[in-house]
């Protein structure tokens, strides 16, 4: 840290992401990325676009809004495409919260919540989640502050159902409720059908996963009208071209081919599973998931050493410290084959 680096970060911890090793036939199952390329619609989008990357993209990303908006069934002024689901996650930390809002998150979650409320200066509270690793509603409910809940919950995996996430919003009326979808797609209940109902409601959802495109870096948030605007006005402050030309078009060419990423969900979810039932075979606890990793622990083995001897054997996945969750690993759904080669290799060396 050098001598001028403002002393309000301080204490600011940055997120950790994934590893992204550069290791020839890795079997990559840490960072929860589609097995499955873009579509071909997809990639035609992009390509489309290449001789005009000298001119600045469409800063109201109207062919993605207004596909996006079908899609979802709702109106265009209710969409914000965004740098990946990570800053429509910061914009509303940036637009919603302060020490008069303060924000409350689990504190088993995802990683980035806390990070955006240090570096946004914004006083937080992690509610603890119960011992099966689930969210209890009634922490939540007329909690008279900002909440910040993924659904399904990563690293677990767990979902809330609509009704408990309608409980949670109805409740709060005075306060915003960030409901963070980015695995929905994998079996959970999206809360997008609730945001003319709730005008506190903020939907935020991705590409990076069901869709295939973690590199390209897209997200959005839906909400109401006032919402978006809000979340404009932060968007319009900071970077009004905060969506590529490639990553717009290659956006709007995968949902023009929903049935391309319909099969791919199906399959994701058919091999995960198949995962599971392999992993409990070989003496493993796993939570229910509705996304596209399992979160499992070994009746004998600690998660480290699980996460070490497969990494051993050119397989990746994502353990982390936390006391609460250290036995377990995180794995991401991967294609069939490297589901198989994952349990042989865990016959191995149990």
């Amino acid at each position: 840290m050098s001598r001028f680096f403002s002393g309000k970060h301080k204490g600011l911890v940055s997120y950790t992401p994934g590893e992204q090793p550069k290791i020839e036939n890795l079997i990559k199952l840490n960072t929860n990325e589609s097995p499955f390329p873009p579509s071909k619609k997809g990639q035609e989008e992009a390509s489309k676009v290449l001789g005009k990357l000298n001119l600045y993209s469409d800063p109201e990303a109207s062919i993605l809004h207004n596909k996006l908006a079908e899609v979802l069934g709702v109106k265009a002024s209710q969409v914000l495409a965004t740098n990946g689901s990570d800053e429509i996650l910061n914009f509303a930390f940036m637009a919603f919260c302060d020490e008069s809002h303060p924000a409350v998150f689990p504190d088993i979650t995802y990683g980035f919540y806390p990070v955006f409320a240090q570096l946004n200066n914004i006083p937080y509270e992690e509610i603890p989640l119960k011992e099966n690793f689930t969210i209890d509603i009634k922490d939540y409910i007329g909690i008279n502050k900002n909440i910040f809940i993924a659904n399904p919950n990563a690293p677990t995996g767990i979902a809330l159902g609509l009704d408990e996430i309608e409980e949670i919003v109805k409740s709060n009326p005075d306060n915003i409720v960030v409901i963070d979808e980015a695995y929905v797609d994998f079996g959970a209940e999206s809360a997008v059908c609730l945001i003319d109902k709730y005008p506190n409601l903020l939907v935020t959802q991705t590409f990076s996963k069901s869709r295939s495109m973690a590199g390209a870096r897209l997200g959005y948030g839906v909400a109401s009208e006032e919402l978006i605007a809000d979340l404009n006005t932060i968007k319009y402050s900071t970077n009004p071209y905060n969506v590529n030309m490639m990553t717009m078009f290659a956006g709007y060419g995968m949902l023009c081919d929903e049935e391309y990423t319909q099969n791919n969900l199906k399959e994701i979810i058919s091999v995960r599973e198949y995962t599971v039932a392999e992993l409990e075979r070989l003496g493993f606890t796993v939570l229910s998931s509705k996304a596209n990793f399992v979160f499992a622990k070994h009746c004998a083995l600690s998660g480290e050493e699980v996460y070490s001897r497969l990494r051993e054997n050119g397989i990746l996945v994502r353990h982390f410290t936390k006391d609460r969750i250290k036995d377990y690993n995180r794995i991401t759904i991967g294609r069939k084959a490297d589901m198989e080669k994952m349990i042989s290799v865990i016959e191995n060396f149990i």
